[in-house]
């Protein structure tokens, strides 16, 4: 059964079984029918087996149709969301650290467009099938030491080979000048001002931060964007730039300023390509999203 959007929000492939989400159809279909009556076994059976897979605070009686009566996608959802609860509260640290990412609004762009090869918006077969088991928290070390680094093990979520430094510009921190405030700098962004941009991809996955990104989502980011700060402000404000972070760890989750920023991007873009914000908003995350986990793959695979 395809779910679309919901599931994928959760951080999966917009796939789920139609077992669970049966009842949910029927008790829907029921309530929009004329007449509900509290009677019908099959009804009754329904509403069992609906409540057996959401929390208790969520869960349905005859009574309870009859005088609120419900649709299917927001019983779906509840099922959606109890499902995830339940994965998230029986997962390891990193897999916790790995579901906030990937349920993180935008970070399922790379599944919901439309491939383009013209346009860069498509992965090859390898790359997708390699994207697909590490989204989904699936064995990608084939059990191999690094190939760039032979003293380190490839680890099953691919954390070294997405932060491995012993590849000379790739991966996804190559070395850099630390010695610039900025990786981009705008020109009269607002008021005249230029607005320097800090760019950081990091992972949730590092040891030492663990412990905060599996309990906190956002805690690796925003610690990235005071760090940022920290370094950069000075600099930036003796310069007359505006200085801006923006944070994005690997699965595609970005931070509170990064986001205001592509907000403020889409807009511009909506009105320049005469566009629905939406949809201005929707093709630049697209974008964003296909290039990293690009990334993400080949760097996997040169690993490997």
């Amino acid at each position: 059964m395809v779910s679309g959007p919901a599931w994928l929000n959760s951080g999966g492939l917009g796939l789920c079984k139609l077992s669970l989400h049966s009842s949910s159809a029927y008790i829907a279909s029921v309530c929009s029918s004329s007449v509900v009556d509290s009677e019908d076994i099959h009804l009754t059976n329904a509403i069992d087996h609906f409540n057996s897979h959401v929390s208790p605070i969520e869960k349905l009686s005859v009574n309870s149709i009859i005088s609120s009566p419900v649709s299917q996608k927001l019983l779906s959802s509840k099922v959606n969301d109890h499902c995830f609860q339940d994965l998230f509260d029986r997962s390891s640290p990193a897999n916790k650290a790995r579901l906030l990412s990937v349920s993180a609004p935008h970070a399922t762009s790379w599944l919901s467009v439309i491939p383009s090869t013209s346009q860069g918006l498509n992965l090859d077969p390898i790359e997708f099938r390699v994207a697909v088991k590490w989204w989904l928290g699936l064995d990608t070390s084939q059990g191999s030491q690094c190939a760039f680094c032979p003293a380190h093990s490839l680890d099953p979520l691919g954390h070294h080979a997405l932060t491995c430094k012993f590849e000379v510009g790739a991966g996804l921190f190559p070395d850099h000048s630390q010695s610039r405030p900025a990786d981009i700098l705008l020109q009269n962004w607002n008021l005249g001002r230029p607005i320097a941009l800090d760019i950081s991809v990091v992972s949730p996955l590092n040891p030492s931060t663990l412990a905060e990104a599996g309990a906190t989502f956002g805690a690796v980011l925003e610690a990235t964007e005071s760090r940022k700060h920290e370094a950069n402000d000075e600099k930036c404000s003796a310069l007359g730039w505006v200085s801006t972070p923006l944070a994005v760890d690997s699965y595609g989750a970005w931070g509170k300023e990064a986001s205001l920023f592509l907000a403020q991007v889409a807009a511009r873009l909506a009105i320049h390509k005469s566009l629905p914000k939406s949809q201005a908003s929707f093709d630049l995350f697209s974008n964003l999203s296909i290039c990293l986990i690009r990334a993400n793959a080949r760097a996997i695979l040169r690993r490997v």
